[in-house]
């Protein structure tokens, strides 16, 4: 075997990651403009419960992470990266010829599965080379180069259903898929030297979980990180109705959805540049402190206009909030990770795993209460930036 090296030099390593990573975002974003359309040749019955097709992606995701890391520490990390892009595919295809909800819901739990292993297993290959501010700040230009994928993937989408149907863009997954792992396949060298490999059980794993789970900065940020991604996921499971149906903004969605996007990854870039400055923890508190404001305050301007204040109200709040977000991810993923680098792969299965599945319940609640208004999802970016506060309180009350 080649000798485990270093990653590659900054520029290729960050761009390769951000496309690896980024078929979560362009499965999820690239199907928006397309929910409606799905939920009437499905024959769906209720118009909130096509919000499943992006729930059912989230699932397979939390699912499959918790395999996927544990595997690439045994195993390697390029291995477990191919196999998920393998399952990836299978559940592309799945989807693209389903004739029916539940056989679509099945591929998209496929394609969540997959996409586990490139996403988790590329925030074990930053740990494996980097550590503490420096993770912190590769993961926030890695966020920032992500991000403009979900910017785009709404009017790529968008694209697609001019000149063919919600089918293609399972396609253009496909392909997407094929030319990632092929640039990974060609590139990035095994970072995961043998002898720092862990064999492979049920009892390592266990072990391992326990001993993960003793570490209150990985618990804790790791459960504040998936409160705070429910309020996102709620946003991601309503975006489409909460634009087209109660503002009746058209295909003009995925105008507002990019520029929602964008101002993660203005944050995202801003983080990267002053988190070696002023820290994680400094950082963190502040973001978070002012999305439970901004969200708040809000919510009494949504009630002064019965749910439904003006468009351009209520996209100045998004994009406020979004950039609190955006600084959020990058650094509460990296403050759980810090106790875990000697088990970087099962470590961040575990701190996205169980962030995902905390997110799941949330963002479903949040999405599906949508009622034409958008009280529902600013009362939710309120109430969970505030529980997530109140999480981030007791992780750091006896560090």
């Amino acid at each position: 075997m080649k000798t485990p090296t270093k990653p590659l030099a900054l520029p290729e390593f960050v761009t390769l990651l951000a496309m690896m990573v980024s078929i979560l975002a362009l499965s999820i974003d690239a199907m928006l403009p397309a929910l409606g359309q799905i939920g009437k040749d499905l024959d769906v019955a209720q118009a909130n419960d096509v919000q499943l097709v992006i729930s059912a992606m989230f699932l397979g995701f939390a699912a499959g992470q918790m395999v996927a890391g544990p595997l690439s520490d045994s195993y390697g990390r390029k291995p477990v990266i191919y196999g998920g892009y393998v399952i990836f595919i299978a559940g592309c295809l799945l989807s693209m010829f389903a004739f029916d909800f539940t056989t679509m819901l099945a591929g998209r739990v496929l394609q969540g599965l997959g996409a586990s292993a490139p996403r988790i297993v590329s925030m074990a290959l930053v740990r494996d080379g980097y550590e503490g501010r420096a993770m912190a700040r590769i993961q926030s230009i890695v966020m920032a180069i992500f991000i403009l994928v979900p910017a785009l993937a709404p009017a790529a989408g968008q694209a697609v259903l001019y000149v063919a149907s919600w089918h293609a863009i399972f396609g253009l997954l496909l392909v997407m898929a094929l030319i990632a792992v092929t640039w990974f396949a060609m590139r990035q060298p095994e970072t995961l030297a043998i002898e720092a490999r862990r064999r492979f059980s049920l009892g390592n794993i266990a072990g391992g979980i326990r001993e993960a789970v003793g570490y209150r900065a990985m618990t804790g940020y790791t459960i504040a990180a998936g409160i705070i991604f429910g309020a996102f996921l709620g946003y991601l499971n309503s975006a489409q109705q909460v634009f087209q149906d109660a503002y009746s903004t058209g295909e003009a969605f995925v105008l507002y959805f990019g520029g929602a996007a964008l101002s993660l990854g203005a944050a995202s870039i801003f983080n990267s540049k002053v988190v070696m400055r002023l820290g994680m923890r400094y950082m963190t508190w502040r973001a978070l402190t002012a999305l439970a404001v901004v969200s708040a305050a809000f919510m009494l301007v949504a009630m002064a206009w019965d749910g439904l204040p003006p468009l351009w109200l209520f996209t100045g709040w998004l994009l406020a909030a979004f950039f609190c977000v955006g600084i959020l991810f990058g650094n509460f993923n990296a403050l759980a990770m810090e106790p875990v680098g000697h088990m970087a792969g099962l470590g961040a299965a575990m701190v996205g795993s169980i962030s995902t599945f905390i997110s799941l319940p949330l963002g479903w609640a949040v999405g599906h209460a949508f009622d034409g208004t958008v009280m529902p999802l600013v009362t939710g970016f309120a109430a969970l930036a505030i529980a997530s506060l109140f999480a981030m309180w007791w992780t750091e009350k006896e560090l």
